[in-house]
């Protein structure tokens, strides 16, 4: 008996111990076979860019890397708009993200950020003709292009009378003022030397001063789990020289000492009512109202001149005429329309340096011209149709009085054609009424823009979206009755039944 009780104190004591390896297995191993969807925007060379092979590529990416296999886990990406990671870390539909962001005051209220893994620094770009700018004092009363959402646009905010123009990317900001449309670039310097090192950029220069000592951090959502983990791996990576070889890689230089703790740590929201949040951005959504209007009735009326003129082109006898028409239509339907923009905004005055000459165009110009040119694709073929909708007995009888083909189209056909076409003429309206939105990409601050710049400083994704859908929801509604009244008033069967 006491044989027995022996063997089973014996058995619990192996089992205890066993556990007891397990759990301290565990924890220090904690990440293994662990997969983080880690997200970043691959549109910032040298930290995170495409190679030519497609394959992401750059300082951060091969640091992420590092630092998964010294904390034995593995790492998913996924490609996010820098402005959409932070609303992307609190919905935790990723674990953390690794795209040059700078640890600050503001974003550590939000997110949790590791320790340090990048010493970096604004520095202000310009054309390398430019003379006047020399200092950050002489960007007053400027044009400046910045990112959306990053501490050079905060930065930018502080100039005295300035132009700020945001962008998506911090290329398209360069873009912007190679193309000569603004006096100054203000962005890391890491970025934009790295960009005229390769030869990617001709034409633009450095003011050799750094505005800023900033740090860039691996952000995560607050109390994450995995920031333990990722500040395990990290501090791996730093020991070991790992971190070393991958910054002689990229910068041919030795990295400077990083502080082990993460600047902001403890820093916490405050919590703000949703409906209060979006009554005090109302104001600036209503003047993103106003713009996305202009926008959309100027490039209706010209998309309605426009392709009036394609659509009776399609319908010419003469075979060149039509043949130019369809392949108008075939090439603004057949392209995206955010390819248009860039090509016509971008890509013009690019295509114009090459030849020899500086040309520009006013962004409103230029998302009037791009809406304006996709419109009258899509509204040659209404026009086309609703022609075609017209008996043949029509044109015979308006002949018959004597009628030439001008006049038959001016008095008998087009009016009785054009009621015809108020419906899809509505549909076209209301879709150009929201592709206004895409206006935003070249820095066009129409209503969606200016949700952008609110969520970009608040972060409050969710509240302003959805108040910036029920803007457009109540914009289309109230367009759709206008449309639907102006039928009735064209159409005499409808208008007289609409009065009984």
């Amino acid at each position: 008996m006491v044989q027995f009780r022996f063997r089973r104190w014996l058995c619990w004591c192996l089992a205890i111990v066993l556990s007891c390896s397990l759990l301290a297995g565990c924890s220090v191993n904690s990440g293994a076979g662990k997969t983080l969807r880690v997200a970043t925007e691959p549109a910032f060379p040298p930290f995170e860019f495409q190679g030519k092979d497609g394959k992401l590529q750059g300082f951060s990416i091969d640091l992420i890397k590092a630092i998964a296999a010294a904390a034995d886990f593995s790492v998913d990406f996924e490609n996010i708009p820098f402005d959409g990671i932070i609303p992307a870390l609190q919905a935790k539909t990723i674990d953390a993200a690794i795209s040059s962001m700078t640890i600050t005051q503001e974003r550590s209220k939000t997110v949790a950020f590791s320790r340090p893994y990048f010493q970096a620094g604004l520095a202000i770009a310009t054309r390398t003709d430019n003379q006047e700018i020399k200092s950050f004092d002489s960007l007053q009363n400027k044009k400046i292009a910045v990112q959306i959402g990053t501490t050079g646009a905060e930065k930018a905010k502080t100039v005295p009378g300035a132009q700020v123009r945001s962008f998506d990317s911090a290329p398209l900001a360069l873009q912007e003022l190679l193309n000569g449309n603004v006096d100054a670039v203000i962005n890391d310097a890491p970025v934009t030397l790295y960009a005229i090192n390769t030869g990617n950029l001709q034409g633009i220069k450095v003011i050799q001063q750094l505005l800023t000592e900033e740090f860039y951090g691996i952000a995560t959502a607050k109390n994450s789990a995995d920031l333990s983990l990722i500040n395990q791996g990290l501090s791996k990576v730093l020991e070991n020289g790992t971190y070393h070889k991958i910054y002689q890689k990229w910068f041919k230089s030795t990295p400077p000492v990083l502080p082990e703790k993460t600047p902001f740590a403890n820093e916490n929201k405050a919590n703000i009512n949703s409906f209060s949040l979006i009554w005090q951005s109302l104001p600036t959504l209503l003047t993103g109202v106003v713009v996305t209007l202009q926008l959309a009735f100027l490039s209706v009326v010209c998309g309605l001149v426009g392709g009036s003129l394609i659509g009776i082109m399609r319908l010419s006898a003469i075979k060149p005429v039509r043949w130019l028409a369809r392949a108008y239509i075939d090439f603004f339907r057949g392209t995206p329309l955010l390819v248009q923009i860039f090509m016509i905004y971008f890509g013009l005055p690019a295509f114009c340096q090459e030849l020899g000459f500086t040309w520009s165009l006013n962004r409103l110009v230029a998302g009037v011209i791009a809406l304006s040119l996709n419109s009258a694709a899509y509204i040659a073929e209404i026009v086309r149709a609703g022609i075609q909708s017209i008996e043949i007995g029509q044109s015979e009888a308006a002949r018959s009085l004597g009628l030439n083909s001008l006049q038959t189209m001016r008095y008998v056909i087009f009016p009785q054609a054009f009621r015809r076409m108020i419906p899809p003429l509505g549909n076209e309206f209301i879709s150009l009424l929201k592709d206004t939105s895409l206006v935003a990409v070249i820095g066009f601050e129409e209503l969606f823009r200016k949700g952008q710049l609110i969520v970009a400083e608040n972060y409050r994704a969710l509240e302003i979206y959805a108040a910036v859908a029920v803007i457009y929801l109540c914009l289309t509604l109230v367009s759709s009755q206008a449309i639907s009244s102006l039928e009735i008033w064209m159409n005499p069967t409808k208008k007289s039944n609409s009065k009984i």
